[in-house]
């Protein structure tokens, strides 16, 4: 056995955590920052209908975007945790059976893509009128639709090979393209949705072809060798991947219920506001993703390598992280909420004024707890908690949040906003017992190191 990874003692943990979350953070607000000019930019040239397209398009593309978090997160925890073990052998056979995995069902994707979208984007909603502004948009997008799983893969992986500065060059970089190119390509060209989805489809090559970049580079140490145990192996990686997976499900299809609710008890005004509501709120889980994945290389390594120090230093790092990202999104809808309906809707009525602020405020109390929540799955995910992440995951991205849309406004109508603050904070309840008994696990399992740095007991116990 190699020696293994340590981190114990080294005094620049701090900023090798910091290096870790902007990267993170960084990555994130870009995503979904981009996305939103996207709603943005066709909003203002198709008007309604193409709000409408893109809104049946959000979850055939969350299902893409979620195989690629399915595989690079459960695949770049495992690594990560090999690596600091020491096994550099298997933690190169699970980059192997990562790539090997997501290339089929990238591809499998595709064909779905390519061959039947006018039946998933019937599936997911669109009727006559918006089928072919939404099949406009993926135009030129089902030539490249593999690219954005596989670039998910990659920046998991980079995050975990050192170099989490390019994960975010390349996202930031196809993000600012994307957002020019929406302009440039929506109006100057007059491509309309059409130019949306091909400046998409640009961007998100120009990051991939960026991450690539690692692969010549005297720092890269990832390398395809040839696999043992493929199939359980990949189902390990399938498993500590899936609560990432669910959670980015969830948002499509609780979307879906709250758009039904909505009109089912409310109106078109309020649907109108909750729009712009979903907006900001991916905004927020996207920074609290970026806090995840600051956390994840570090923590998995050190459990590989059986130090628990730097497990407890990241993991206090992450959630004060964390309890930044609740303070700044609670703080900023309390403060503006017609600011922020103003940024997306330009003709505000008065019934939109005399239904916004309660709604946004009301809704804006979930971020209290929605990042810490994210946090604690990531933790766990990393610990190879695999099965509890998940729990969390599923109760707070679907289970809680559907049962309250649906119970809350037989009182009264306007008790549907509550939905999502009640099931974060019901979850919290949840995660945080979890986090604390985890962590006292944890601290008993893993033995101290002596005075010359090696182990003193065997491996760290898989996920129970």
């Amino acid at each position: 056995m190699t020696k293994a990874f340590r981190i114990e003692s080294d005094p620049s943990l701090g900023k090798v955590f910091l290096k870790y979350l902007f990267s993170g953070i960084g990555s994130a607000v870009m995503v979904s920052v981009y996305s939103i000019v996207d709603c943005i930019m066709v909003g203002q040239y198709e008007g309604a209908d193409g709000m409408a397209a893109l809104a049946v398009i959000t979850p055939v593309w969350t299902i893409i975007i979620s195989l690629g978090l399915l595989f690079g997160v459960g695949g770049s925890v495992i690594f990560a945790k090999l690596r600091g073990e020491g096994d550099k052998r298997s933690a190169d056979e699970i980059f192997t059976i990562t790539m090997m995995g997501v290339a089929v069902v990238a591809a499998i994707a595709w064909a779905a893509i390519a061959f039947g979208d006018a039946a998933l984007l019937k599936l997911a909603g669109a009727n006559d009128a918006i089928l072919p502004l939404a099949q406009r948009y993926l135009k030129w997008l089902k030539f490249v639709v593999p690219l954005f799983t596989l670039g998910q893969v990659l920046a998991a992986f980079l995050r975990n090979d050192g170099a989490p500065a390019l994960a975010m060059i390349a996202t930031v970089s196809g993000g600012l393209f994307n957002i020019a190119g929406d302009y440039l390509l929506v109006f100057v060209a007059d491509m309309g949705i059409e130019g949306a989805g091909l400046s998409t489809g640009i961007g998100q090559t120009l990051a991939f072809c960026i991450m690539c970049s690692h692969f010549f580079s005297k720092r890269n140490t990832l390398r395809l060798v040839k696999p043992r145990n493929f199939f359980p192996r990949l189902a390990k990686i399938a498993a500590t991947g899936f609560p990432s997976f669910v959670v980015d499900i969830a948002v499509g299809l609780l979307s879906i219920v709250f758009n039904n609710q909505i009109m089912k008890y409310l109106g078109e005004t309020e649907l109108a506001v909750y729009g712009v509501i979903i907006n900001i709120n991916l905004v927020a889980q996207y920074m609290s993703y970026g806090v995840g994945q600051a956390i994840q290389p570090i923590v998995s390594r050190s459990y590989g390598a059986g130090e628990h120090t730097p497990i407890r230093k990241t993991t206090l790092y992450g959630a004060i992280s964390a309890g930044a990202v609740a303070a700044l999104f609670l703080a900023l809808c309390e403060a503006a909420p017609m600011p922020i309906m103003r940024i997306f809707i330009s003709d505000i009525t008065s019934d939109i004024e005399a239904v916004a602020p309660t709604a946004v405020r009301i809704y804006s109390l979930s971020y209290i707890f929605l990042p810490l929540n994210i946090f604690v799955t990531y933790y766990l995910q990393s610990i190879m908690k695999a099965r509890a992440s998940f729990a969390i995951s599923l109760l707070r991205g679907f289970v809680l949040s559907s049962l309250f849309a649906f119970v809350l406004p037989l009182g009264s109508p306007d008790a549907l906003w509550w939905a999502t603050f009640a099931a974060e904070a019901a979850t919290f309840g949840v995660s945080a017992a979890m986090f604390v008994v985890y962590s006292r696990k944890l601290k008993n399992s893993l033995s101290l190191t002596d005075l010359t740095g090696e182990r003193q007991n065997a491996q760290p116990p898989e996920n129970r």
